[in-house]
């Protein structure tokens, strides 16, 4: 069973009758939900990850004391804390009397000042530029059970909708790496004898296209253990995903070489494209430094403009 169901089983079964007769007056502004680390939030555990960290349980948000004071609190961690131990043939982890890191009872703004460090409702462009990709995702992944005043789901979609001029900034930073270590230094490492570098070289290309391929689907790239899982899911993902997996497992002798070179010419050609049909660049070449700066020339803010290009990455 995948932990996402476990979870809202589990709500349904006891949560969710535990907060209407216990917490009646709280039950339409308690969020309840699964979110935030682990790989049963992104939908992407399996038997292997049942090894640890996989349990029956949930996570209940609730706002700050001014509705939801410190006793409220500590009586539902309390209630939380009594649900059963066994379920659907999985055990609960023993807890720490104020709830588990990942399942329990959080306060809305501690869960995202404990993600992303700042509150959605309140980021700054200084804040959009220094959140890393990962955090946002562990931020907005999984699934929320009941939220009836959105006091979970509104800062949520806050998150899902990245200022336009941050993801210009960050992806022209991509784009820079990606035609610096793929159009450029992976072939000169392979002039200066130096395999090693060049495989370094293909593995930074590999990690700014990805970076760069979510960020033109308006996506998050999650933690790196999951980030080809969450790219196969992309429009056209699972092409590219085979195509980069394959550059970074490869040797680099002069029979791959070239053919490594041509297939990242190859990716970059078509995130060229990408680019133009979303009206990001108004360069004609090939280059991708050029598309970089072309980029990052249309953002409007002339403070995040004027940032080093790879500020972001």
């Amino acid at each position: 069973m995948k932990g996402l169901e476990l979870s809202r089983r589990y709500y349904e079964s006891f949560g969710m009758p535990m907060i209407r007769e216990q917490f009646p007056e709280y039950e339409e502004i308690i969020a309840a939900g699964l979110t935030g680390s682990g790989s049963e939030c992104y939908g992407y555990d399996d038997d292997i990850s049942q090894d640890h960290d996989f349990e029956p349980g949930f996570c209940l948000f609730i706002p700050g004391e001014e509705i939801v004071d410190r006793k409220t609190e500590f009586q539902l961690e309390r209630a939380y804390a009594k649900l059963p131990r066994e379920f659907e043939g999985f055990s609960r982890a023993k807890l720490a009397p104020v709830g588990g890191n990942r399942h329990g009872v959080f306060r809305i703004d501690d869960f995202f000042l404990n993600k992303i460090g700042c509150i959605p409702e309140k980021m700054t462009v200084e804040d959009w530029l220094s959140v890393p990709d990962y955090a946002l995702a562990e931020a907005v992944n999984g699934e929320m059970f009941r939220d009836d005043a959105g006091l979970m789901e509104d800062p949520r979609r806050i998150l899902r909708n990245m200022p336009e001029d941050v993801r210009r900034k960050r992806l022209a930073g991509h784009l820079l790496m990606m035609a610096q270590s793929g159009q450029y230094n992976y072939r000169r490492c392979l002039y200066h004898g130096e395999t090693g570098a060049a495989q370094m070289a293909a593995s930074e290309f590999v990690r700014h296209a990805m970076a760069t391929a979510f960020l033109l689907s308006g996506r998050y790239m999650p933690y790196y253990k999951w980030a080809f899982r969450a790219l196969r899911e992309l429009p056209e993902g699972e092409e590219l995903a085979v195509t980069l997996e394959w550059l970074i497992s490869t040797g680099n002798g002069p029979d791959m070489a070239e053919d490594k070179y041509f297939q990242m010419e190859g990716i970059a050609s078509r995130v060229i494209e990408t680019l133009q049909d979303q009206h990001l660049t108004e360069a004609t070449c090939g280059d991708l430094e050029k598309h970089a700066y072309s980029v990052n020339d249309g953002i409007g803010d002339g403070n995040v403009r004027n940032l080093n290009i790879l500020s972001c990455v």
